[in-house]
């Protein structure tokens, strides 16, 4: 279902995939059983929520139900939610980099230049870039809107 990186789909799917994560942690917390028959309902409620399919957006087979079993990502700590707060990241500085120029370049190579010599979450806000914040987020969501409206324009010219 994914178009890869850095599509808007891409960051909805590994939304989706961290909303899925959390509710199997949730379930944990809980104390109640976590069985792969379990799984495959939360999953397979989130994949057709997601997608539109009681509003007739996206027929979601039942099939696809038990994909969640088959996500690599899913078995690796933070991985789903460091990829799509990464993308959100890289949206708000391709945007900032377009609009500001020479300071927003410092900036990201300062951010490069930095590698690993502090937390992620202090060497990108000192670059500017601060994801406690709805900001950063928004960057990309409106990224995905103009999206949207673009295939709008387009679908009303047919």
């Amino acid at each position: 279902m994914s178009c890869g990186w850095p599509s808007s789909t891409s960051f909805v799917e590994r939304e989706l995939f961290t909303e899925f994560l959390m509710n199997a942690h949730s379930l944990v917390e809980k104390g109640e059983p976590v069985t792969g028959e379990k799984l495959t309902a939360v999953y397979c409620d989130l994949l057709k929520r997601y997608y539109g399919h009681a509003k007739g957006v996206m027929k979601i087979d039942d099939k696809y139900c038990i994909e969640w079993a088959f996500i690599p990502h899913f078995y690796r700590g933070f991985y789903v939610y460091n990829y799509a707060t990464s993308q959100a990241g890289a949206t708000y500085l391709a945007d900032d980099l377009s609009h500001n120029g020479a300071a927003a370049q410092k900036r990201f190579i300062d951010l490069l230049s930095a590698g690993g010599s502090d937390y992620p979450y202090t060497l990108f806000k000192k670059a500017g870039i601060d994801f406690a914040t709805p900001v950063v987020h928004r960057a990309l969501e409106a990224r995905m809107n103009k999206i949207m409206d673009e295939m709008e324009k387009l679908l009303a010219e047919k």
